[in-house]
């Protein structure tokens, strides 16, 4: 093989080497929203409801257990369940959402997150967390939140 075919070997070999390399890492954006959800859209113990903003769809959260946490608070163990407008499902690890009472059945959000674990279409792969800030009305049956943080989809 001549020099210049060498050479050329070489530039390619490297092209196809970094473009597999890109592939294998992620693109993040901020994300941000606002979700409603009732209680008992599913079941006594599961929200259901629309979602806006940059992960528009449909949304719902099992409350797997519910315990007392410190200083007056409660920790609601959830289980989410997200659907995007494009049909994509976002899968979630357990989260732990921790409120506070603010008025009699009216509890506000001290902290909670939602960690990212894969899904389906463009969510194949994906990692991040979203943080939810709002309350959750349960003399209405109801539940508001506003969301943000990070999303990384793996690139194709």
């Amino acid at each position: 093989m001549s020099f210049f075919g060498r050479i050329l070997r070489s530039v390619a070999t490297l092209f196809v080497v970094s473009s597999l390399a890109a592939g294998a890492f992620a693109q993040c954006r901020q994300m941000g929203g606002a979700l409603i959800t009732d209680f008992g859209g599913v079941d006594a113990n599961t929200t259901l409801g629309p979602a806006s903003g940059d992960l528009s769809g449909a949304v719902a959260a099992s409350i797997l257990s519910v315990t007392p946490g410190e200083n007056g608070t409660t920790v609601f163990s959830v289980q989410h369940h997200w659907v995007t407008d494009s049909g994509h499902a976002i899968f979630f690890k357990v989260a732990q959402a921790v409120v506070a009472p603010v008025a009699p059945g009216v509890f506000g959000v001290v902290s909670y997150e939602a960690v990212i674990n894969g899904g389906t279409g463009k969510f194949v792969g994906a990692t991040g967390t979203l943080h939810f800030t709002g309350e959750a009305d349960l003399n209405a049956g109801t539940l508001v939140l506003r969301y943000s943080g990070k999303v990384c989809l793996a690139t194709p």
